[in-house]
C-alpha cells in the first residue's frame, strides 16, 4: 500500500533533486540509473526513453528504489522503496518540463529522431534515508 509523502520530502522532489533508480534485470541483477527526479501527488516520477534499460527491467518486474540527495542539504537524503508503473501519455511535455528545472531550457536539447518518451511513476510503500534537519530517519 503506498504511503503519503511528507511535504519536506515532496519539497526535495520538487527542487532539482537527482536520482538514483535501481531496477532488476530478468535475472535478478540490480542496475542503476541517475535521472531527474519530479513528484505529481504522492508519487515519485521520472522520465525515461523506450529502448532503454529502466522500462524492459520495470515491466519485467515493477519493484524500483530510488534515491535522492537534498540539493540544499547535503547530509539529507531520502530512499523510496515502491512499486514503478510507465505510461506514454504526457511523457514529450513531461521532459520539456524537466529540461526547464534542470538546465533552464524550453525544450529537452536531446531528443533523438523517432523516440517514444515514457513517464515513470512510483507508488511509495516505504521511506529509507535522514532527515537531517531533526536528525532522524524519514517516517519517524
Amino acid at each position: 500500500m503506498s504511503i503519503t509523502l511528507p511535504e519536506a520530502v515532496k519539497n526535495i522532489l520538487n527542487d532539482k533533486a537527482h536520482g538514483h533508480v535501481t531496477t532488476y534485470s530478468p535475472k535478478g541483477r540490480s542496475q542503476v540509473t541517475l535521472v531527474w527526479l519530479d513528484v505529481e501527488g504522492d508519487d515519485v516520477v521520472f522520465n525515461t526513453s523506450e529502448g532503454r534499460l529502466k522500462p524492459r527491467n520495470l515491466r519485467n518486474d515493477p519493484r524500483i528504489i530510488i534515491s535522492a540527495q537534498d540539493p540544499s542539504n547535503e547530509r539529507s537524503y531520502v530512499v523510496f522503496y515502491g512499486t514503478a508503473t510507465i505510461s506514454e501519455e504526457g511523457a514529450d511535455a513531461h521532459i520539456d518540463k524537466l529540461a526547464k528545472k534542470f538546465m533552464d531550457l524550453d525544450e529537452y536539447p536531446f531528443r533523438v529522431p523517432d523516440e517514444t518518451r515514457l513517464i515513470v511513476r512510483t507508488k511509495v510503500d516505504k521511506l529509507g534515508g535522514l532527515d537531517a534537519s531533526k536528525m532522524k530517519p524519514w517516517g519517524d
